[in-house]
């Protein structure tokens, strides 16, 4: 029963990920915690593959669509990748559970970024320079190593806001910078791992993975008839009693 649950949370991180770009590695943790009952430090890398091999896929509807803006993802995905091992690094530094609480922070600060509305029309913000867009990505990309997050809820703000793209293309271009940045994460992950004698579950990562495209793709088909700001601010609502629920649990 526990794994029939975990695995339609597979389908709702696809779904997540190809509706709003975001939000796929915010409920992979959870699910791989609190339902399969994985260690911490294990659900957090399996979570960075899953979430990684969903993101790529997903980015593929919307590059043959052409909603992929390739600048943003030289300047703020490629320096992600840094970021993202040197994150994974220091999650060596700390125990799961300190990992867990700082992953229910970035939950409410996720619930916020989805909440907050995003002002697109007025005035254009002043143009942002190279090297403070490159250090966004490098910023992001230690958020997604140490708790195992893609940080689309800060990558699509900051290419809306920032980069000047339209929601549609923003979502594009968030879930081939994620798949890059997860799996980067992940690579040095199995590293980290080894040292404290863990291994993954490839079984779980490969089911949840499937399950997860095919909500991927789902959730693209649907998108571009929903309200992207509507479907933003409903799962940010949800994330708020989750990150409770998990920073009661690493409390107790």
């Amino acid at each position: 029963m526990t794994l029939g649950i975990a695995l339609l949370g597979a389908l709702l991180i696809g779904l997540s990920l190809g509706l709003i770009g975001a939000g796929g590695s915010i409920l992979t943790v959870p699910v791989l915690v609190y339902l399969v009952g994985q260690p911490e430090k294990i659900a957090i890398a399996g979570s960075l593959a899953i979430v990684g091999g969903i993101a790529l896929a997903g980015a593929i509807p919307w590059a043959m669509r052409r909603m992929i803006d390739w600048r943003s993802v030289i300047w703020f995905g490629i320096p992600g990748i840094f970021g993202t091992v040197a994150g994974a690094w220091a999650s060596v530094l700390v125990s799961g559970e300190v990992q867990l609480i700082a992953f229910a922070i970035v939950m409410l600060m996720a619930a916020w970024f989805m909440l907050r509305p995003l002002k697109v029309g007025g005035p254009e913000p002043a143009p942002r320079s190279t090297a403070l867009i490159v250090g966004d990505g490098v910023a992001v990309g230690a958020l997604t190593g140490f708790v195992g997050v893609g940080g689309g809820f800060l990558i699509i703000p900051a290419l809306v806001l920032l980069g000047r793209l339209d929601m549609y293309r923003a979502i594009g271009t968030s879930l081939l910078i994620i798949g890059v940045k997860s799996l980067a994460g992940f690579i040095k992950y199995l590293s980290v791992l080894e040292n404290e004698g863990l291994t993954v579950d490839w079984t779980i990562i490969g089911l949840f993975t499937a399950i997860g495209i095919v909500g991927s793709f789902a959730g693209s088909r649907v998108s571009q008839k929903l309200p992207q700001i509507a479907l933003k601010r409903g799962f940010g609502a949800i994330l708020v009693p989750m990150a409770l629920y998990i920073l009661w649990r690493s409390w107790t």
